[in-house]
């Protein structure tokens, strides 16, 4: 039986692709914060461990606990809308500290076994601003870029041992958490001057023409996950695989 270790799994993208997962069989590890043990079922298939990945202690901890581990799913991630020139830099490296250096450092802690073992699939989860970056969102997009990098050139490194590395771009999903789980709250970031030019914005967000479902994103990692060929990049729902044709 295959492990598939989820980070992030409080809710959103991270909650229904740990069920997505558990539901086709899979070993899964669901990682959050706080461990919530109630919010997946009750099975012997399950387990829902402590992480905070801006912690090296706590990744280090996570890795002893966990055992072999054939799929990493870098999930965990915060938002942050707003105008830049209002977004205090201390915010940026919070947002890039979650967003980026954790994925990088789950990355690193998982390569070793998975180099050893010669397979295993790391997938990392980024946004469709990386297709098409939106506006109040610079830092965000930023943060989420520097990953797509990082696993295109990570994926040509670790395919010399049986080790794949995948991007899943989801689009925008009004139900997440994304507005939400952030450092500061949207009205501290939008100053005076920027009022009119952020007020259609945020109403096309409240009404967008295409919109991705936790359910678009759960099946799109799950197939990245068992994907054989050389393709990198998974777009997650209508929006976001509009954005990459």
């Amino acid at each position: 039986m295959k492990t598939v270790l989820v980070t992030g799994s409080s809710s959103g993208y991270g909650l229904e692709t740990a069920h997505h997962f558990h539901e086709h069989g899979w070993s899964v590890i669901a990682t959050m914060r706080q461990p919530r043990p109630d919010m997946l079922p009750a099975s012997d298939r399950i387990r829902v461990l402590p992480l905070d990945v801006t912690s090296a202690e706590s990744i280090a901890a996570l890795i002893a606990a966990a055992g072999p581990i054939d799929v990493l799913v870098n999930n965990a991630g915060i938002g942050l809308v707003g105008a830049f020139e209002a977004t205090s830099m201390e915010h940026v490296r919070r947002l890039f500290e979650t967003n980026t250096f954790g994925t990088m450092a789950m990355t690193q802690a998982v390569i070793p076994q998975m180099r050893e073992r010669r397979s295993g699939v790391i997938v990392n989860v980024t946004s469709s601003v990386t297709l098409a970056p939106m506006p109040l969102a610079a830092a965000y997009t930023a943060s989420k870029q520097a990953i797509e990098g990082f696993t295109g050139s990570l994926s040509h490194e670790l395919a010399a041992f049986g080790v794949r590395a995948r991007l899943v771009e989801p689009g925008y999903a009004p139900t997440t958490r994304f507005a939400q789980n952030t450092p500061v709250p949207v009205v501290d970031l939008i100053p005076p001057d920027y009022a009119d030019f952020a007020r259609p914005i945020f109403a096309a967000y409240a009404n967008p023409a295409l919109t991705t479902t936790e359910s678009d994103v759960a099946k799109t990692v799950y197939l990245a996950a068992a994907d054989m060929s050389g393709r990198l990049r998974f777009p997650a729902g209508a929006d976001a695989v509009a954005l990459a044709a």
